[in-house]
């Protein structure tokens, strides 16, 4: 609202025969310098007020990338795809959201296409753990994610030990046995060198003296079709990405990574349950945009996700798929973040990835 507009409807300003007149007031000069000074006084007021109502009012002005640093069909994949729905659904965003897949490099790839975006308002990011490993894995990628505007952490997503329902194996004892007995050629499929399921089964063969041959794909749902097409012996899958061949019957959970059971896998049991509490492991899913966009955009983006967080789709996904809802912002995830990149380096120490 301009100064004169301000004046305008305080005091009434109206046109008569092509002539403004204040209502109510004789036009002495006296008076009019009064007013004309009222004028002035409420025109610096809205300058002076104008950066901040412009923070308050950013909007995206072109359409946003959506950036997953994973392959299709995997659980990042899935649930960037669900937040686009949403967001579309719910007219959260007068522009689009479009997603796009970079798994290059255990999201190396992705990681430095958002480095490289500071300043780009126009573009945010779905997080695996890979945003604490990848970067300490490749020191020379250049890719520091102190740099990158933290949003929200949406969900932490679970992990299970997956086989085959054809395998004959029923239990975790039957997993260990067999596995043993493979003597090194047991395939374990994953999704790449420093990502979670990687850390997850270097855990499996500390805790339980096994050697597996580990097998690379580019993202978790080709990592459950691998499985299902018995290419590999196992998995550590997230339950969205092993869900439906198990209701199809096709594969096996053995052992949930939890430390109690999910309500949607009733009757497996936890790591804790079959005597190793230890063996618990958590994959954020957080938002993260590029770096140095300004405070308004920050706080767009913020409240965008708040609503998708919110949204009944979002609780019923996390609901049927085994996924605990936890949201953190601003600060909280930053220092969230922080604290993760220090137990990654000691896990990666430990399971001698580093």
């Amino acid at each position: 609202m301009t100064g004169f507009t301000a004046v305008r409807r305080v005091f009434g300003v109206r046109r008569v025969f092509g002539v403004r007149r204040v209502v109510g007031w004789t036009g002495s000069g006296k008076r009019l310098g009064k007013w004309l000074g009222a004028a002035a006084l409420c025109a610096g007021l809205a300058v002076t007020a104008a950066p901040d109502a412009a923070r308050a009012e950013w909007q995206p002005k072109r359409p946003i990338q959506f950036v997953i640093m994973a392959g299709t069909g995997g659980g990042a994949d899935q649930i960037a795809r669900l937040f686009q729905s949403i967001i579309e659904k719910e007219d959260f965003s007068r522009v689009p959201v479009i997603p796009i897949n970079k798994p290059g490099g255990s999201g190396a790839e992705a990681l430095r296409f958002l480095q490289d975006e500071a300043g780009n308002e126009h573009v945010m990011m779905i997080t695996l753990n890979s945003l604490f490993t990848t970067p300490q894995l490749n020191p020379n990628l250049g890719v520091d994610i102190a740099t990158y505007t933290p949003i929200a952490r949406m969900a932490l997503d679970t992990f299970q030990l997956w086989v085959h329902a054809d395998s004959g194996i029923q239990s975790l004892d039957d997993y260990i046995a067999q596995v043993k007995q493979a003597g090194g050629s047991w395939k374990m499929g994953g999704t790449g060198k420093g990502q979670e399921d990687s850390l997850v089964t270097a855990m499996l063969e500390q805790e339980f003296g096994l050697k597996m041959t580990y097998i690379p794909f580019p993202g978790g749902g080709t990592v459950a079709k691998n499985l299902v097409g018995k290419h590999i012996d196992s998995t550590v899958n997230n339950p969205a990405e092993q869900i439906a061949f198990y209701e199809a019957g096709r594969t096996r959970p053995l052992m949930t990574m939890t430390p109690e059971r999910l309500e949607m896998l009733p009757d497996v049991p936890t790591s804790g349950e079959l005597g190793h509490p230890e063996l618990v492991y958590y994959m954020q899913r957080s938002i993260v945009a590029a770096p140095e966009i300004s405070d308004g955009a920050r706080q767009w983006y913020t409240e965008l996700m708040r609503k998708v967080y919110e949204s009944d789709q979002w609780k019923e996904y996390t609901a049927s798929e085994g996924l605990f809802r936890e949201w953190l912002e601003g600060d909280e995830l930053a220092a969230y973040f922080a604290e993760e990149v220090k137990k990654h380096k000691k896990l990666l120490a430990s399971t001698g990835a580093m």
